[in-house]
């Protein structure tokens, strides 16, 4: 990463290519990598994800693979010879996770554990029948990406410096990333940038407080400005 930019992921939350491209247009040299989620993947989002990286953009698909492992990995290859930067994969297992290593090969995408969703609190893993803090669930499960061969893992602000702590060596990409003062939406466990990569946060995901601000740029450059601020001297 050589550059406080290179650290932020813009999601494109979007419902359609023409609505991000418009947005890719505004935020411009701003961004240091786009986020191509769920809804935009199934309305022609990954032919998008493609030509960004054509073009030289770093391009994170955020699939959260999660399916039998002949799945996993094919899917796994298909991404990778995209061209993409980064790969999302629920880390709920490790037949998951060494489909998902099989499927990179040796391309340069780096895969992503996903370990808990910032949107889910302590009463929310109860209905999954996990009777642990949120903090015991990210640990266990970034340990068992890290130990099957992924680059890093998704974690929120509040568990990154724990998880610095413990792995060193190992991304931590978070989301959940709301300047202060912003509303938190659907989310129930947010930070700052600036308090996220003092925690140990190496990439922020951004999305709504950027893609949906009267001056997306401006947005970003501000929180890039914040980041910037924040690292190491």
């Amino acid at each position: 990463m050589s550059a406080p930019r290179d650290r932020l992921i813009v999601a494109l939350d979007v419902p359609n290519v023409d609505e991000a491209k418009a947005l890719i247009d505004r935020l411009g040299d701003s961004v240091g990598v786009y986020k191509i989620g769920l809804e935009l993947l199934f309305s022609g989002g990954f032919a998008l994800a493609q030509d960004l990286a054509r073009q030289g953009h770093s391009v994170f698909v955020d699939a959260k693979l999660l399916d039998i492992e002949a799945t996993v990995e094919r899917a796994t290859a298909v991404i990778a010879a995209s061209g993409a930067a980064f790969l999302t994969v629920h880390a709920l297992d490790r037949k998951t996770i060494a489909a998902a290593v099989r499927g990179r090969g040796d391309s340069r995408l780096k895969l992503l554990g996903v370990t808990v969703l910032t949107n889910l609190s302590r009463a929310d893993l109860a209905e999954h029948g996990i009777d642990e803090a949120p903090l015991a669930v990210v640990q266990r499960r970034a340990m068992m990406a890290r130990d099957g061969g992924f680059d890093g893992v998704i974690a929120s602000g509040q568990e990154a410096r724990a998880l610095r702590e413990r792995l060193r060596q190992i991304l931590i990409v978070t989301p959940g990333i709301r300047p202060a003062g912003a509303d938190t939406q659907d989310q129930a466990r947010v930070m700052t940038p600036s308090a996220a990569i003092k925690a140990g946060a190496d990439y922020l995901v951004v999305g709504r407080p950027i893609t949906r601000a009267a001056d997306p740029r401006a947005a970003a450059e501000a929180i890039v400005a914040e980041i910037a601020a924040s690292l190491p001297k």
